[in-house]
């Protein structure tokens, strides 16, 4: 028997208010003291992955991501998710989350998040680019973040 969770309704799309509560959030935390984030990127077969690593305790604000993707959880966190509320994720779980969202997500346990995506890119500028027109509010672009790249080239 398996323990991943798989969750079926995923993370939808949100509202342009739910959209400005995380910005709202986004302008709160950035007044806090920011802790390092290293970000993990893969780009192989077509595929991007980036990978961080929240440290129980914390809350993280995300960029809005204008492209489908998949969210691999691995840990405790709650998610808002807009207009429906939120959702608490513990343990590992694959979660397909829609494009129109900017996530928030407060980690009760070192929590690690993987997003993936379908691209053409064949460098982290480019596949960030594709997948947030916030690329500049990423903390891989940030003096806080540091990143490890993998390029296959496959």
């Amino acid at each position: 028997m398996s323990n991943v969770q798989i969750a079926e309704s995923g993370i939808p799309a949100m509202s342009a208010r739910a959209i400005d509560k995380v910005r709202e959030l986004t302008d709160i935390v950035k007044a806090a003291p920011q802790f390092p984030l290293e970000t993990n990127h893969v780009i192989h077969g077509g595929m991007y992955s980036r990978t961080i690593t929240m440290p129980a305790g914390h809350v993280l604000t995300g960029s809005l991501v204008k492209v489908n993707t998949l969210l691999i959880i691995n840990g405790h966190v709650t998610a808002y998710l807009g207009d429906s509320g939120s959702a608490e994720f513990d343990g590992y779980g694959v979660v397909p989350a829609s494009a129109g969202r900017k996530q928030a997500f407060i980690s009760h346990t070192d929590t690690d998040i993987t997003m993936v995506f379908a691209t053409d890119a064949t460098s982290i500028e480019e596949a960030e680019a594709e997948f947030t027109d916030e690329a500049d509010m990423l903390v891989s672009r940030s003096d806080t973040g540091s990143n490890n790249v993998l390029i296959t080239g496959e």
